[in-house]
């Protein structure tokens, strides 16, 4: 059998010359993923003739229900045959349950209905190509909603009839200068008002860092005096790091640095094309512990709180664990903010990595040497596409209206990019092979073990994760010997993460509790049952953790070292997170 890695780099240039081709047809989804899927999905009902009778049935039971509200509706019965899923807000309006859209509707939501139940509980039909036919036959359903067009849309063309046509022609207007920008590679519109070091990333501070893969900023001290030990963030490179430096409400960093703390964060650089050889060491050594070693020669015999997110969790548990390996003690706790460190459960985006999802990848960036951040951001897109793509041409395009641009909308748009190297390593090595939980990855030549961390866990998981599903954020129960504090907080990925305490608190909450290595493992459903949760943001429950693993305030350090070879090169935000 050919070993995983050595198969990772057999790309063919007439292969990967077919599979750029049909990228830009499929959005970046590996057409022979999809057709192995339907097959294995036929083939498997075809075989199934109880399941055939069932469906036959579900036919009869479908069609007796719409015809019975059919019948209540001209009666006054306003009971519905069918309910939305709650998260389903397309047919919420009142305007909705009138003739002919509450008909029209209803026969929609049946007829999903049946689909659903057909693509699913098939015998035999491997859970992964089920959960394939099953979200892309939905994505295919979920276009011809009788929400998308203004004929079938009562709350449309009530708007139309009241605007006199007013708000098409908006929407037109809105698409067009939509258009136009995406062809010029511009930015949405409204994303001018937040500029980076303008409107956000504007924490004072200074660049004392720069390398091929990251530059290093140290903030400014904002306070008298300072905890002793420094924190590092490490956010991930699929984003740019001032997610968690927004407008200075949303911003983590002034979050930390008011009240007392010496923060450091890396920025990544923005690949291209001649950094397709970097790789997952390089992020590593180049990256993380080139931090490390800047963050201690400007505060000597200072141990350090690490903090990374995302991805930038992930390889900051890979750093952690070799550093435990080999002696190095420099760290003082780790913070996890929505990071996975076991891949067997990586939740909804399981639907676009198999072995022939990331081949496919893999050819499509040996041509240009990167994944581009629009390919990610459109598989992102795709998940919830219900939410994220119909509901605002919805909006935008045939209400004629558009929504203000937030910061965290602006930065979501503001994309990076993946070299080829790195990307199909991560893939392979941590989604498909899962080598970090199951001890196989290796650091310099030799296996690391998670098991091998002792620093304090702080672990957060968001309630509504496509990316980190919280379920398989809590796994770290099971891979790391130390005391862990987990925390789930409502939200998603993002949202979840950006949650600046505001008043008055809109809906958030928050279940915490701290596990000492002699603890009983608890299941995460048993947990989050469990467990009271407490209203508002997590960000001053963290703030308690942090400062109770601190020791003593001391006078503010001085801005790098720069007889240490850390001077100070220029002003926050830097260079490397104004590329685009």
């Amino acid at each position: 059998m050919i070993p995983r890695e050595a198969h990772a780099t057999a790309i063919q240039p007439q292969d990967a010359a077919i599979s750029t081709a049909l990228a830009r047809i499929t959005q970046g989804i590996s057409p022979a993923s999809l057709i192995a899927a339907y097959m294995d999905w036929m083939a498997h009902l075809a075989a199934s003739p109880s399941k055939q009778n069932d469906l036959r049935g579900e036919t009869v039971r479908q069609w007796t229900r719409l015809m019975l509200y059919l019948a209540g509706a001209a009666g006054g019965d306003t009971r519905r045959a069918i309910e939305p899923l709650p998260q389903d807000s397309r047919f919420r309006h009142p305007a909705w349950s009138t003739w002919p859209f509450n008909v029209i509707h209803q026969a929609f939501l049946l007829g999903q209905q049946w689909w659903s139940n057909a693509t699913t509980g098939v015998r035999g039909v491997t859970p992964h190509h089920e959960a394939v036919v099953e979200f892309a036959t939905r994505q295919l359903l979920d276009m011809f909603s009788p929400s998308n067009f203004p004929a079938t849309n009562p709350v449309v063309l009530r708007r139309t009839v009241q605007s006199g046509g007013l708000n098409l022609l908006r929407g037109l207007a809105n698409w067009r200068e939509d258009a136009a920008r995406l062809l010029a590679g511009r930015p949405p519109a409204g994303a001018e008002q937040f500029q980076v070091g303008r409107d956000v990333g504007v924490t004072p501070g200074k660049v004392i860092l720069r390398n091929k893969l990251i530059e290093l900023i140290q903030y400014s001290p904002q306070t008298p005096t300072v905890y002793a030990e420094p924190v590092l963030i490490v956010p991930s490179w699929i984003m740019k790091y001032y997610i968690l430096d927004l407008s200075p409400e949303n911003s983590l960093v002034r979050y930390l640095v008011d009240r007392g703390h010496t923060v450091f964060m890396i920025s990544w650089k923005n690949p291209d094309s001649a950094d397709r050889d970097l790789g997952m060491a390089d992020y590593l050594d180049s990256g993380v512990m080139a931090a490390i070693d800047a963050v201690a020669a400007v505060e000597p015999d200072r141990k350090i709180h690490a903090v990374g997110y995302c991805l930038g969790g992930t390889v900051l548990g890979i750093c952690a664990a070799a550093m435990a390996r080999d002696g190095d003690e420099r760290l003082r706790s780790m913070t996890l903010l929505a990071s996975e460190l076991d891949f067997t459960e990586p939740g909804e985006l399981a639907l676009f990595i198999d072995e022939s999802q990331v081949a496919f990848l893999e050819d499509i960036m040996w041509m240009r040497g990167y994944l581009d951040g629009k390919e990610m951001a459109g598989a992102f897109a795709l998940l919830h596409s219900r939410d994220l793509v119909w509901s605002r041409i919805v909006h935008d395009y045939l209400m004629g209206e558009r929504a203000p641009l937030s910061d965290l909308m602006a930065w979501n748009a503001d994309a990076t990019r993946m070299p080829q190297r790195m990307h199909g390593e991560y893939l392979r090595r941590l989604y498909l092979g899962n080598d970090l939980a199951e001890g196989r990855y290796r650091v310099r030549g030799r296996p690391v073990a998670l098991t091998d961390i002792r620093v304090p866990l702080f672990v957060l998981g968001t309630r509504r994760d496509h990316v980190s599903p919280w379920k398989s954020v809590y796994k770290v129960r099971l891979l790391a010997d130390t005391e862990i504090t987990f925390l789930l907080t409502s939200g998603g990925h993002n949202v979840g993460v950006v949650n600046p305490p505001v008043s008055p608190v809109p809906n958030r909450s928050y279940q915490v509790q701290t596990f000492s290595p002699a603890d009983k493992y608890l299941d995460p459903d048993t947990w989050a049952e469990t467990v009271a949760p407490r209203q508002g943001s997590w960000w001053p429950e963290w703030l308690n953790w942090l400062q109770a693993h601190s020791g003593e305030r001391v006078a503010p350090p001085a801005i790098g070292a720069s007889e240490r070879g850390y001077a100070s090169i220029q002003d926050a935000p830097g260079d490397y997170v104004l590329a685009s």
